[in-house]
């Protein structure tokens, strides 16, 4: 009677050990010589990317948001003429004159030459993202083919860019929809450039970045994402592996470093909009809009998993909207800065974690749900209130509406010790986000005029 019983439970741990194997080396169905040597490489890439004193880099993206809120007054005048009307207007499409609403978009997206000077974008990152150029040392690739193959993709095509191993500027001919049959692997030192055309990855895999540093994710669409079966996957010109099934993110960064994703649309994905694991690290993402989805963003995949301790990731700028449940982020180790975004939806909680991870919000606004037991923006798991207590997540300069109220913990001298860090950002209080996230998305962008 014990035989068949036992048999199904081996079967039952044997089938659950191989589920777990990919995730540990992220879908890599043969780890070969091939991946031995980027995951080397992107763990010496991790550790220059790390900054050993993160204040210093919240520091800097301070007074940057200073100088900009300078001009966001001037901005304010202009875009209202100083009436109710049109502050209650403020959600439909803008017709005017560019307006600049925060430092990022004022580094390039008033300037009506962009189009002639696509690079630029690659000085403009801030936050622990800052210093990330993507393509800017290659040459222009134009994508003219929204067909996928995902072992032998034809010229043309953004698998056919993405994995070539010099640095590209990848644009696109013409307003496409891409359909990716498998997971879209990325080399270094590429930036995907969606701006001046409608580009909509979707009803396909995702974007994945694995092992790789130095990459620009900017004006793309990316929504219903679907899991990926696996297979023979292309991971370079000279590279063709086996991949176990893809969890079905948006877009997925594995142990990779200098990442700047600005400017995209993201909904309904099956797992993750955006999830960072595995020790990536020096990661901005700013100017998203994010719609339609459960569990928006994972930073750190297992409490486990103590490489990281190294990841650094600035969130700003960003517009958690409409049919959003939780994870905005979820956070495990790590330094989270969370700065000037505008939380207007959430069905259970926006920022949670565990693993102690530094949680530092500053300027954002959070409009809590109707029901009462929604309230809270924080979550905390796997620890006892004693345990949690000395995590250290701070709020300051939060706008709160609606009854929403922030948990924090931690020194609570935490912001004397480091009183330059919260004066720099507080010339942008959550009062402001609703400007500071006005443009945020996939821009509407049209050669020889601003976006």
């Amino acid at each position: 009677m014990g035989g068949p019983k036992l048999i199904n439970l081996s079967l039952f741990l044997f089938s659950t050990f191989l589920a777990i194997i990919p995730s540990l080396n992220g879908h890599i169905g043969d780890f070969d010589e091939v991946w031995r040597r980027r995951a080397q490489e992107a763990e010496e890439w991790a550790l220059k990317a790390y900054e050993p004193d993160p204040v210093n880099v919240t520091l800097a993206f301070a007074k940057q948001t200073k100088e900009s809120m300078k001009e966001l007054k001037e901005v304010k005048k202009l875009a209202t003429n100083d009436t109710r009307r049109e502050l209650r207007g403020f959600h439909k499409k803008y017709a005017g004159p560019c307006l600049v609403t925060n430092p990022i978009d004022r580094c390039w997206r008033c300037q009506g030459n962009w189009a002639d000077n696509r690079k630029r974008l690659a000085d403009c990152a801030l936050g622990f993202g800052k210093g990330t150029t993507g393509g800017k040392a290659g040459r222009f690739y134009v994508v003219t083919d929204s067909s996928d193959d995902s072992s032998n993709p034809k010229p043309g095509t953004l698998r056919h860019a993405v994995i070539q191993k010099e640095p590209l500027w990848i644009i696109f001919a013409k307003s496409m929809n891409i359909r990716l049959h498998q997971e879209l692997i990325m080399q270094s030192d590429k930036t995907i450039d969606g701006r001046g055309v409608n580009v909509h990855i979707a009803y396909g895999a995702g974007i994945t970045l694995q092992y790789v540093k130095n990459v620009i994710i900017h004006g793309l669409h990316i929504h219903d994402i679907v899991v990926g079966n696996g297979g023979m996957v292309i991971s370079a010109v000279d590279h063709v592996g086996i991949r176990t099934q893809s969890d079905g993110d948006g877009i997925s960064i594995f142990g990779s470093s200098n990442i700047w994703i600005d400017h995209v649309s993201m909904w309904r994905c099956s797992d993750g909009l955006i999830d960072a694991v595995e020790g990536s690290t020096a990661i901005t993402i700013s100017n998203g809009h994010f719609t339609d989805h459960n569990e928006v963003m994972l930073f750190g995949a297992s409490d486990s998993s103590s490489i990281d301790q190294r990841m650094q990731i600035t969130v700003a700028f960003n517009h958690f909207g409409k049919r959003l449940v939780q994870r905005m982020p979820r956070c495990r180790w790590g330094f989270i800065h969370v700065v000037n975004n505008d939380y207007t939806h959430w069905n259970m909680y926006a920022i949670g974690g565990s693993q102690h991870p530094t949680i530092i919000s500053q300027g954002n606004r959070f409009i809590a749900p109707p029901e009462m037991f929604k309230k809270e923006i924080t979550k905390r798991d796997y620890a006892p209130e004693s345990v949690w207590k000395q995590w250290t997540w701070r709020s300051q300069g939060d706008l709160f509406m609606n009854g929403a109220f922030f948990v924090e913990s931690g020194d609570p001298d935490w912001t004397k010790k480091h009183q330059n860090l919260f004066d720099g950002i507080s010339s942008a209080p959550g009062e402001q986000v609703t400007w500071i996230t006005r443009f945020a998305g996939a821009l509407n962008c049209k050669q020889g005029h601003a976006c």
